[in-house]
């Protein structure tokens, strides 16, 4: 648990009733108080102001213990109990400082909304200031295909959007946008060999074919006909083949730090390179040697270490048959030429891999396709810039509906 500074508050008359108790409301005027206290003596009571989101109170439960008086002193001690992508949830305890009397508890939890009421991630200060992450409730399921279990996350109800992950992530690198679409029913897989999916039986390599017909078998599995289908990277190129195979299953594009030429020669033996790395030496190797191409200059160090957590989670045939996707996989220009449902391209501004340039020429090839840039993102902008990344998708979004 994080804690703030403690703060010691007077009972005035004012805040109490006729009788001369603290009023119930006052209690929570005088909680508030505190908070601003500690921010004060912090990180700044602007926190939430120059980040441009706001705490909104969504549930109070209060235990009155014991009256409280005017002239009485009470000393309030504030922590954080959890901090999830979107919420935190702080914990009061209220004492009388002359004689230590416990006066009242507290859980407060907040949601952080946008300037506009929306449900979004906290941003990267905030959350650090708010400690680490607590771990969630969200479990994924499992889906059998053939002889891999997939596992998958599914959150809320609505029209689904299918969340696919790129190379060497997961399913949590959707982490903000699955706590921040509320309206929409997100479904987040873990690709055959990553994260809670185990990998491809042996001689069933994996190929962009096999994941997007893993896909398919999802959607089965949760009785979805069809669902808008936003893809990172190797997710773009699995999205690509769901529309080669399976275009009536997807009702709109979202393509995010993605490209749609094929790889280069020389690229192919990087890749095969990797793959020969990742068998001698394991996760770790690859991930080092990925990172100077993935992340912004000024993405936060917390951000490289959840790519490094994520990398940890693939085996390493899921690695070395993900390689193979990514090398074998074919030209999807002519696919982009084809797509007839509402598209949006969105690239990090300083995407070493999928540069803005090429995105804007991917967009140029759909018809009536939108395009976008998250200012100082790379090649991961869903984790290195959530906010800016989650109000694009979420307006995109918002017009299909």
């Amino acid at each position: 648990m994080t804690a703030f500074p403690t703060v010691e508050l007077t009972v005035y008359p004012y805040d109490c009733d006729a009788f001369g108790h603290l009023n119930q409301a006052a209690l929570l005027t005088l909680l508030e108080r505190a908070r601003w206290e500690a921010l004060a003596r912090g990180p700044g009571m602007d926190l939430f102001d120059r980040n441009g989101v706001w705490p909104a109170a969504r549930k109070a439960v209060i235990e009155y213990k014991a009256g409280a008086y005017p002239r009485d002193v009470l000393r309030i001690e504030t922590t954080v109990v959890h901090r999830g992508t979107t919420s935190l949830t702080l914990r009061h305890v209220v004492r009388r400082v002359a004689d230590d009397a416990l006066i009242a508890e507290a859980e407060i939890v907040f949601v952080c909304v946008d300037r506009l009421g929306r449900a979004t991630p906290l941003p990267e200060e905030i959350a650090r200031v708010m400690g680490p992450r607590t771990s969630g409730s969200h479990q994924p399921i499992r889906v059998t295909v053939g002889a891999a279990e997939l596992g998958v996350e599914v959150r809320g109800d609505g029209p689904p959007i299918l969340l696919v992950h790129g190379f060497p992530f997961d399913r949590t690198m959707w982490r903000h946008q699955l706590a921040a679409l509320p309206r929409w029913k997100r479904i987040a897989p873990d690709l055959r060999g990553a994260g809670a999916s185990s990998a491809a039986a042996a001689g069933d390599g994996a190929s962009v074919t096999r994941y997007a017909d893993d896909l398919v078998a999802i959607l089965d599995a949760l009785g979805v006909r069809t669902a808008a289908v936003c893809g990172l990277s190797l997710g773009g190129y699995v999205t690509f083949e769901l529309l080669r195979r399976h275009a009536d299953r997807v009702s709109a594009v979202l393509l995010v730090d993605t490209k749609h030429e094929p790889d280069a020669p020389a690229t192919k033996r990087e890749r095969d390179e990797l793959a020969a790395l990742t068998e001698r030496d394991g996760p770790e190797a690859l991930v080092s040697r990925l990172l100077p191409k993935l992340l912004a200059p000024e993405t936060q160090s917390e951000v490289a270490e959840q790519v490094r957590e994520m990398a940890r989670r693939w085996s390493v045939p899921g690695l070395v048959g993900a390689l193979q996707a990514l090398r074998d996989r074919p030209d999807s220009t002519e696919t982009l030429r084809q797509i007839r449902v509402p598209t949006l391209v969105l690239a990090g501004s300083e995407d070493q891999i999928s540069p803005p340039a090429g995105a804007r020429a991917m967009a140029a090839l759909i018809p009536n396709a939108q395009f976008h840039v998250v200012p100082a993102a790379g090649h991961l902008a869903p984790l290195e810039q959530p906010l800016a990344t989650t109000r694009v998708i979420a307006d995109f979004l918002e017009t299909l509906r």
